[in-house]
């Protein structure tokens, strides 16, 4: 798998609680002339990224970031305020108290709601792996996949563990076949990208990729 493909799966990201908007506008920059899937960036600075990159390149953002415990309805008005600035892809994170709670219809229709709330933009479901056993996990594939949702993904990057070859693994064992995967989270080898790639992944959470290029 060459550069050029790895590229093409990565979700360019800068999600840092200081990020300014200098560094926002060089992650679009970035995004254009590597030509990465999408640049992931906090919601407050959506809208400004949307009429500087001219559509150029998607902007993904992050609803209920990072801990998920926000109520339903204002992740839901983060979705649509998000989609109406010019997301086109919303990475939300579940509720993980509800999950540990066995509250799978609360989870299940929490996604629906948002995914509705999405229309035709995609959206991503964040579980936050490193917090979850692996019976979790397999249970949020399956709500994930009943709920409609177009992509599981692995972490927000803010706990204390990110992507794992042996998640990606499990996911694609268990999710269903209208269900994409993204790792997020610790991804910092070119090696690493490819191995996500190869066991199942379709994009890439990340931003260290970008910048080992940049310093080849």
């Amino acid at each position: 798998m060459d550069v050029k493909e790895i590229l093409s799966h990565v979700d360019h990201t800068l999600l840092l609680q200081t990020a300014t908007w200098e560094e926002i506008k060089q992650i679009c920059d970035d995004a254009v002339e590597y030509q990465t899937a999408s640049i992931c960036i906090p919601p407050s600075y959506v809208k400004q990224a949307y009429e500087y990159l001219q559509g150029k390149v998607d902007v993904c953002t992050v609803i209920g970031f990072p801990n998920g415990y926000m109520t339903t309805k204002a992740k839901e008005f983060e979705t649509k305020d998000a989609i109406a600035d010019g997301a086109s892809e919303i990475d939300m994170v579940i509720n993980i108290g509800w999950l540990k709670d066995k509250k799978y219809d609360c989870i299940e229709e929490e996604i629906r709601i948002l995914k509705t709330a999405c229309g035709d933009k995609i959206l991503k479901v964040i579980i936050e792996t490193c917090l979850l056993t692996d019976e979790e996990k397999i249970k949020m594939c399956e709500i994930v996949t009943r709920a409609g949702a177009d992509y599981i993904k692995t972490s927000t990057g803010f706990a204390n563990g990110g992507a794992t070859f042996d998640d990606i693994s499990l996911f694609a064992r268990h999710v269903g076949p209208e269900v994409k995967i993204k790792a997020a989270g610790g991804i910092s080898s070119m090696e690493d990208a490819e191995k996500f790639l190869s066991l199942g992944a379709d994009r890439l959470g990340t931003s260290r990729i970008v910048k080992l290029v940049k310093e080849k």
